[in-house]
C-alpha cells in the first residue's frame, strides 16, 4: 500500500468512528475538514471504500433515512450506501492511531494525524509533535545552510521564494513549540493535587478548534447500479 491510500484508510477509519456515512459526506469532509486532501483524486475513495469492506473492517448498509428513501423513489434507484465501522475496523484505526514511527511526521501524514488528535493518547501527541518538530528543524538547518552556499547565485525573486520557504517552516516549528508547552502544560496540571477529579482523556482535545461543514448530498452519489 502507498502512504497516500494509508493516509487515506487511516481518514476514512477516523471518520467513520465518529458516525456512520453516505460515501458522499466522506468526500465532503475528506475535503472540507482535513484539507490534505483537497488535491486528492475521488477516483481513489470508492476503491479504498471497497478494500476496507473486503477486509472486514466496514459494512455496507443501505440508507434508512427519510430523504434516502424520497431520493431512491423519485430516481428509481437503490438507497444510497452507508458505511459503518465495525470492530474491527476500529480496532485497525486504533492500532493507526497508536502509531508514531517517522512516516507519522511527514507533511501529509503528520496533517492526517493531528486531525484526529481528539481522539490520541496524550503521550502519543507528544511523541508524534516532538518527532515533527525534529523533522522541521533539521530540513530548517538544510534550507539555511542551502541558501547560503547559492544566495550570491541567485536573482532576488528566487531568493525571495527560499526566504519563503524557510520562513514557512520557521513559523510551523514556533506552532510546534507551542502546541508541544500547552500539553505538558495540560499533563503537568493534572498531575498536581485534585487530579483524580480531571482524568486524562484520549479525546482531549486541549482546547482546539473544530471545524465543519455542511452541503445538500447529491441523490445521484453512492447508489448501486
Amino acid at each position: 500500500m502507498s502512504r497516500r491510500s494509508g493516509i487515506l484508510e487511516f481518514a476514512i477509519l477516523g471518520l467513520l468512528r465518529e458516525s456512520p456515512m453516505h460515501g458522499y459526506e466522506l468526500r465532503k469532509r475528506l475535503n472540507t475538514s482535513l484539507g490534505v486532501f483537497r488535491a486528492f483524486s475521488y477516483g481513489t475513495l470508492y476503491p479504498c471504500l471497497k478494500t476496507l469492506v473486503a477486509n472486514g473492517w466496514l459494512i455496507e448498509e443501505p440508507g434508512n433515512t427519510p430523504e434516502d428513501a424520497l431520493a431512491a423513489s423519485l430516481t428509481g434507484r437503490r438507497a444510497k450506501i452507508v458505511y459503518r465501522l465495525t470492530a474491527d475496523g476500529k480496532e485497525r484505526f486504533e492500532e493507526l492511531l497508536s502509531q508514531t514511527g517517522p512516516d507519522a511526521y511527514e507533511d501529509e501524514t503528520f496533517a492526517a494525524r493531528f486531525a484526529f488528535f481528539g481522539q490520541t493518547e496524550r503521550d502519543v501527541r507528544m511523541r508524534v509533535l516532538e518527532g515533527r518538530r525534529s523533522r522541521l528543524e533539521e530540513r530548517l538547518e538544510k534550507m539555511r545552510a542551502s541558501f547560503a552556499r547559492t544566495r550570491e547565485r541567485l536573482d532576488d525573486y528566487t531568493l525571495e521564494l527560499q526566504r519563503h520557504g524557510m520562513e514557512s517552516v520557521e513559523r510551523e516549528v514556533r506552532w510546534l513549540n507551542e502546541l508541544i508547552e500547552s500539553e505538558r502544560a495540560g499533563r503537568d496540571r493534572r498531575s498536581g493535587p485534585g487530579s483524580d477529579a480531571q482524568q486524562d482523556t484520549s479525546g482531549e482535545t486541549g482546547g482546539l478548534p473544530r471545524h465543519g461543514g455542511s452541503t445538500r448530498p447529491d441523490p445521484s452519489d453512492d447508489t448501486t447500479k
